[in-house]
């Protein structure tokens, strides 16, 4: 019988490009979202298996996932995949509450679950906001901890409370330390901004702060592909990774000229300045893979090229 597990978030951006990973290595995949990140067409090749059962409910109506659960037949379940969060870290600066309900609580929420179903290992997606702004490049030791988001200290308060269930029911946690996430299906950031923008004015690209924020970025092909490696390949009690391109970066500005030069040839960038493109941003960060690569995985694109790649993918989907 094949294994079982949960994906929380399942029809949302990542969360869908992990369903078909699962699904490919022969998981039995439940599925949960809420829908407002999720759509159902990230979604549609997995609803062909027979091993994907989805629901549209939200993590936090813990009856209505309770009876969900309850209803499956497949046997016990492994793992939970827990992504569901808010995504939008400027939404959850504008409203707190957004962070508080879609991130710390969904994780709260969830692991009450898995304490009474009895489901003994979480897989959680975790994200660079949690540093704030440490200079220098981030190893999973780097502190004190100090995030200048909603989002970042939502995610960083999730661990809290997963590391504290480990001490209580939890067998084994991974928890992996996101860098920007990019590639198809993408509900959100600068490029799906940028897109958005250009499609409503060809001429101009605004653009907010003054281009120089750099950050890595990620194809999240390679994201899932290094989730489910360690899964598999790393076996401690707690299995804490920085997942990221090495030692590569992308400035705004290079996304910018990127996405005008793909999308919109000759149109105008104004740039609103400042060093920081909104409220909780970390202009810069950069990750070190050290643990990651001795851990026996690496990425096969830079940066640069991941950016390139996500621009030519959301393009082709844009709607």
């Amino acid at each position: 019988m094949a294994k079982s597990c949960l994906v929380t978030g399942a029809a949302g951006f990542i969360g869908s490009h992990l369903v078909d990973k699962l699904l490919a290595q022969g998981y039995r995949v439940l599925g949960v979202d809420n829908m407002v990140l999720g759509k159902r067409a990230n979604i549609d090749a997995a609803l062909k298996s027979p091993n994907f059962i989805f629901a549209e409910l939200d993590v936090n109506n813990l009856n209505a996932v309770r009876e969900f659960l309850k209803a499956q037949k497949g046997g016990p379940i492994e793992t939970v995949w827990h992504l569901a969060a808010n995504s939008d870290i400027q939404a959850g600066g504008a409203n707190p509450d957004i962070d508080l309900e879609r991130t710390f609580l969904t994780t709260y929420n969830t692991l009450k679950l898995m304490q009474e179903f009895q489901i003994p290992k979480i897989a959680f997606a975790s994200t660079s906001a949690i540093y704030g702004e440490l200079g220098g490049a981030l190893t999973e030791l780097s502190g004190p901890l100090h995030p200048i988001s909603n989002y970042g200290a939502m995610k960083l308060a999730s661990e809290g409370i997963i590391t504290a269930a480990l001490e209580r029911f939890l067998k084994q946690a991974w928890i992996y330390r996101f860098p920007n996430v990019v590639g198809s299906r993408a509900t959100h950031g600068a490029i799906y901004d940028f897109l958005k923008k250009l499609k409503k004015n060809p001429a101009e690209l605004e653009v907010l702060g003054d281009g120089s924020q750099e950050k890595p970025y990620l194809h999240v092909s390679e994201l899932v592909d290094a989730m489910v490696f360690l899964f598999h390949n790393q076996q401690n009690k707690l299995n804490v990774f920085n997942i990221s391109p090495e030692g590569s970066a992308s400035t705004v500005r290079f996304m910018a000229e990127a996405t005008v030069r793909l999308a919109a040839p000759g149109a105008k960038i104004r740039y609103t300045g400042g060093s920081k493109g909104w409220v909780g941003d970390v202009s810069k960060f950069q990750y070190s893979i050290e643990k990651l690569k001795a851990a026996g995985w690496k990425p096969r694109l830079t940066s640069n090229e991941t950016v390139e790649l996500a621009i030519k993918e959301n393009l082709a989907n844009l709607n």
